[in-house]
C-alpha cells in the first residue's frame, strides 16, 4: 500500500511539475518555446506515454490495462509519426528543450518506480499516473503547446491531437474506476 501511496504521490509531483513548467498562468515563469521545440516536447510526451505502456505489457495481467496499453502503443505511436512526417514537410528538426528534458527525466523515475512494483500492486499505480499524466499533458498542450506554436500545420497537429488525448484520460479513469 505504501508503494502505491509513492507511486500516487509520484504522479501528483508530476502533475505539479508540468503544472509549473508549463502553464501559461504562471505567465513570468512560462518556458518561451519555438515550433522545433514545441515538436520535440510533443514527441518527448509521446514517447513517454508508450514507455509506460510497454512496462504495462510486460507487468500486468488484467485486461483492462493491457488493452488500455495497447491503446495508448498504437495511438502515440501514430501521433509520433504524424508529427514525424510534418517536420520532414516543413524541414524542421524537432529541438531538444529543458521542457524536454524534464520531462525525460521525470518519466525515467516514474519508470523504475512501475517496474518495481508488485503485480498485485502495479495495475493501480499505472492507471494512477495514466490519470495523472494524460490530465497534465492536456493542460500542456492547451496552455503552452498550442498558444506557442506559430506554424499554423503544426497547431492544427496539436489540436487535433487534443480530442484523443482527451478520450485517453476518459477511458484512463474508466479503467481507474474498476480498478
Amino acid at each position: 500500500m505504501n508503494a502505491v501511496k509513492t507511486l500516487t504521490k509520484s504522479g501528483v509531483m508530476l502533475v505539479a511539475l508540468l503544472t509549473m513548467l508549463l502553464l501559461p498562468a504562471l505567465a513570468q515563469e512560462n518556458p518561451k518555446l519555438s515550433d522545433p521545440e514545441v515538436a520535440h516536447v510533443a514527441v518527448v510526451a509521446n514517447q513517454i506515454d508508450i514507455g509506460y505502456a510497454e512496462i504495462a505489457l510486460k507487468k500486468s495481467k488484467n485486461q483492462d490495462i493491457l488493452k488500455f496499453a495497447e491503446t495508448m502503443t498504437n495511438d502515440h505511436t501514430a501521433v509520433i509519426g504524424q508529427a514525424s512526417d510534418l517536420a520532414k514537410k516543413l524541414g524542421v528538426t524537432p529541438m531538444e528543450n529543458a521542457v524536454s528534458k524534464q520531462l525525460l527525466a521525470d518519466a525515467e523515475k516514474t519508470k523504475k518506480e512501475l517496474r518495481s512494483k508488485s503485480r498485485k500492486d502495479f495495475d493501480k499505480a499505472y492507471i494512477d499516473n495514466e490519470v495523472a499524466y494524460h490530465k497534465a499533458v492536456i493542460a500542456a498542450v492547451k496552455n503552452l503547446l498550442i498558444p506557442e506554436t506559430e506554424n499554423a500545420e503544426l497547431k492544427a497537429l496539436l489540436e487535433k491531437v487534443l480530442p484523443a488525448l482527451e478520450t485517453h484520460l476518459e477511458h484512463a479513469e474508466m479503467v481507474q474506476k474498476k480498478i
